[in-house]
């Protein structure tokens, strides 16, 4: 079985109050520091990963970096995981995007799957590459634990193809700065192990917690 631990990155600037993002390449702020290093001890209690793959983009590299600390582990990054590519609207805020792009816009927060995102990727595009991206890890690693830090949209739609859901449904799923998300792959098959975990980024030892937990389980 291949155990991905899938992650997206720390805070940036440009997530509340919100812009576009994409492939603007943003550092972690101090927060997302601060995430990035809890997050690598939540990983730490609970698993031993033999590879770490990023996104390009310098927010996730960060990110990867603070978690391959814990484990000796060098960051490889990939450019299947990168953003999805917001095009025009890349830096705008959704007040700026929709007031030059009212049906695109619309159509992005109704329909996502249909979006025709000026000069940007469709969310068929990002599925295609990550899809690629996916089969090549797992050909890497069938018996590994490996981490993928990726973004909120590239995190969301390699859930989706996990749980074998449509590109429709692609808002509804969340995922947090430096959430963490359990995906198993085994026989052919995915299997979810948890969505969106966030709790260790609220406490102060999330060593010490994930160690509570377990004996409470057992």
């Amino acid at each position: 079985m291949t155990k991905i631990i899938l992650v997206r990155h720390g805070h940036v600037d440009g997530i509340m109050p919100h812009r576009f993002r994409g492939r603007v390449d943003l550092q972690l702020t101090s927060i997302g520091q601060e995430q990035a290093r809890r997050t690598a001890m939540r990983i730490e209690s609970a698993w031993r990963p033999a590879r770490i793959y990023s996104s390009p983009m310098s927010r996730s590299i960060a990110t990867g970096r603070a978690i391959g600390a814990r484990f000796s582990l060098n960051v490889e990054t990939d450019a299947g995981l990168n953003d999805l590519d917001f095009g025009n609207w890349q830096g705008l805020t959704p007040v700026e995007a929709r007031s030059r792009w009212p049906n695109e816009f619309d159509t992005w927060f109704r329909a996502p799957h249909l979006a025709n995102i000026p000069e940007g990727e469709s969310l068929q595009t990002v599925l295609a590459r990550v899809t690629a991206t996916l089969r090549t890890i797992l050909s890497r690693h069938p018996n590994d634990v490996v981490v993928l830090v990726g973004h909120d949209s590239v995190n969301r739609i390699i859930l989706l193809h996990a749980m074998d859901l449509p590109l429709s449904r692609y808002w509804r799923l969340r995922q947090d700065p430096c959430s963490i998300n359990e995906v198993n792959f085994s026989d052919g098959e995915f299997t979810l192990g948890s969505l969106n975990e966030t709790w260790h980024l609220h406490c102060e030892h999330p060593a010490e917690s994930a160690d509570a937990e377990v004996k409470m389980k057992t």
